[in-house]
């Protein structure tokens, strides 16, 4: 069982967003849609309240909590991309609506803040020779979204 579950405040999107992202990683799927018992603040009885819900294998809770509560870059949800092609297609997917912003990062239509990276990039910054390692570093500050083999050029010196 997984003891901390990221707890995600919507403004009525709640299962919207829950059904998309459940659309676009393996392994995932809707536990629970809660409606609200009673009249909230954020939404009437019998609306949604609450998703519950699996990524890739771990849980997650969307709240319709209502307006006022944006998501902001303090907190973003890590993807490790195992080569170019993953990395194309979460990059595709979660920025669809929403936008590109730099280093591999995105915000998606909901303004949730994504960090879309290849498990390659931590392999070049973590580089034992540290000039390899800051030109990866400098290539991915150039960059929207990370392209392996243009990481590699810069790690190369090229």
């Amino acid at each position: 069982m997984q003891r901390i579950t990221p707890f995600l405040w919507f403004d009525g999107q709640a299962e919207e967003a829950a059904r998309f992202y459940v659309s676009v990683f393996p392994d995932s799927r809707i536990e629970r849609v809660v409606k609200a018992p009673t009249e909230t603040p954020s939404v009437s009885a019998g609306e949604v309240l609450l998703v519950e819900f699996t990524l890739d294998g771990a849980r997650y809770a969307g709240l319709n909590g209502g307006p006022g509560v944006p998501f902001n870059e303090a907190v973003s949800l890590h993807v490790d991309c195992a080569d170019q092609a993953e990395v194309d297609h979460y990059w595709e997917a979660l920025s669809a609506g929403g936008r590109t912003i730099q280093c591999g990062w995105l915000e998606d239509r909901w303004g949730l803040r994504w960090q879309v990276v290849p498990t390659r990039m931590h392999e070049l910054l973590r580089d034992p020779d540290p000039e390899r390692a800051r030109r990866t570093m400098e290539a991915m500050m150039q960059m929207e979204k990370l392209i392996i083999a243009d990481l590699e050029r810069a790690a190369d010196g090229g």
